[in-house]
């Protein structure tokens, strides 16, 4: 890579794993931003420290370890849903992991992330793993895509979905945001519609669907994927 290829390409990435030892030599190895065009701009050992410089720092790309104290992976990316949804500055996160069990890259790849690669990846490959999910492109370990293949594939959803399909499509964008944990506020702003609209399109899509709460839709989104 060139100096001038560089300069045209930055990342803000953060760096969530429990074993400081790691994170510093991730550290080094692709945080020297004149070199590889990544400032690494938090890093974080636990879940709830994760969340918080996430939240602060607000980076383009978080590097996140499967197996964290106080929840995990899986946990981070679900109190993080709405900074993934956010239209115009999307967090992403690419696991980088030891483990390369199906389990634990389904697990992941269902909450959100966009990618999943071990801990045996180079720094150069590292490096482009980052500016390819920074992109919105999908990364993966070679071995590894073949379970993200086969567990997307064997699903019990039927082809349709008549719930779904009694929704409007304005219903269905407001059901995704509520499930992304976004306020009626913070919906009502990005839709450029009234509080009292979106109120009325939760009514409806609670009635529609037989739900009871917010809680109750978030977990039916989830299960279909739609968050």
């Amino acid at each position: 890579m060139t100096t001038e290829e560089t300069m045209e390409r930055h990342a803000r990435v953060v760096l969530v794993d429990d074993h400081r030892m790691f994170r510093t030599g991730v550290q080094a190895e692709i945080g020297a931003t004149d070199r590889t065009g990544v400032e690494v701009v938090g890093e974080a050992a636990d879940v709830d420290q994760a969340v918080t410089v996430i939240t602060a720092t607000r980076p383009e790309v978080v590097l996140l370890d499967v197996h964290l104290p106080g929840g995990g992976g899986v946990e981070v990316l679900r109190r993080c849903a709405p900074l993934m949804g956010d239209p115009e500055h999307p967090v992403r996160f690419l696991a980088l992991s030891v483990s390369d069990a199906a389990e634990d890259v389904i697990g992941v790849i269902r909450g959100g992330a966009r990618g999943y690669v071990t801990k045996t990846i180079t720094g150069a490959d590292l490096i482009d793993a980052v500016f390819r999910v920074k992109d919105g492109d999908a990364v993966f370990s070679p071995r590894l895509a073949g379970f993200v293949l086969d567990a997307f594939a064997s699903t019990d959803a039927p082809p349709v979905d008549e719930d779904l399909d009694r929704l409007t499509q304005r219903e269905r964008e407001v059901l995704r945001l509520i499930a992304r944990g976004y306020a009626y506020k913070e919906i009502a702003k990005q839709l450029f519609i009234s509080v009292k609209t979106v109120e009325s399109h939760v009514s409806a899509v609670l009635r529609k669907l037989q739900l009871s709460n917010r809680h109750e839709l978030t977990r039916w989104a989830t299960a279909r994927r739609l968050v």
